[in-house]
């Protein structure tokens, strides 16, 4: 595919959308093209807080293997993946 076929298709799937799907795949793709232009730490306060305290049980033992995560992230928020 060419950038134009490229376009038109992407156009053409997000035409589609929904208005609820459409606000978060324009929130996603703004993400996308906003981290392109970004130097430095492009990561949010909360994001960087949340890792902060991750990290922080980690360092005291309380982990979880990556299928724990998954079965419970999955259980939690069925659409997320």
């Amino acid at each position: 595919m060419n950038a134009a076929e490229i376009k038109l298709d992407l156009f053409r799937r997000i035409d589609g959308l929904e208005s609820s799907k459409l606000e978060r795949v324009y929130e996603k793709i703004i993400g996308l093209l906003g981290a392109d232009q970004q130097k430095g730490n492009t990561l949010s306060p909360e994001l960087i807080e949340a890792l902060d305290e991750a990290l922080e049980a980690s360092n005291k033992g309380k982990t979880h293997s990556h299928e724990e995560v998954m079965n419970i992230t999955n259980a939690k928020y069925p659409n997320l993946f």
